[in-house]
């Protein structure tokens, strides 16, 4: 009598523990999928720098930090006086290609320092406007990546134009242009 009553107690024991690890298992594989849906190529990029045993736990964190910062939408005047600035970089690049390279990053960086992103390094930046940004954060490390070839003097021409253009990338999406706006810049 006794040992049956111990095998129906073992034997509740062993499904309530199933029962936790298929809902364990179920929220793991629901919170990853919500994670890589949020963020995109910017996911995959984090389960390779950092395994995916971790990426999880690296994005979360990174959402929870962005979510501190006081983000907000820029002013009519503070966009078109961007966008202007731009028209300019853009403009330039013609007779000094090296040179606008160089006021694009410049640019971006002032237009996420209005947009309430601190003053990080680069990397830290990319990591935060991947949060809202997933998709052209790629385009701003392959810009920066392009600049500092730049510098180092081993980036041609269309290189420093590729650079400009994937700043263009992600300067659009800062500035929350939507398409009619971008083609009229």
């Amino acid at each position: 009598m006794v040992d049956s009553e111990i095998l129906v107690l073992v034997g509740i024991v062993v499904a309530v523990l199933l029962i936790g690890l298929v809902a364990w298992s179920y929220m793991s594989r629901r919170r990853r999928g919500n994670l890589r849906q949020r963020f995109g190529p910017e996911y995959d990029r984090t389960v390779e720098a950092v395994g995916p045993g971790r990426a999880d736990a690296v994005l979360r964190e990174r959402a929870e930090r962005v979510k501190r910062f006081n983000l907000h939408t820029l002013t009519r005047e503070q966009s078109d006086a961007f966008a202007r600035e731009w028209r300019r970089i853009q403009a330039r690049f013609v007779d000094d290609p090296d040179a606008a390279v160089g006021d694009a990053d410049l640019l971006v960086t002032q237009v996420m320092t209005a947009r309430g992103y601190p003053l990080e390094d680069f990397d830290r930046r990319a990591d935060d406007v991947s949060v809202n940004h997933p998709v052209v954060v790629q385009n701003y490390r392959t810009a920066r990546a392009l600049a500092v070839r730049r510098q180092q003097g081993a980036a041609g021409t269309e290189e420093m134009r590729q650079a400009v253009v994937n700043y263009r990338a992600l300067f659009d999406e800062l500035l929350e242009l939507d398409d009619a706006q971008r083609r009229a810049s």
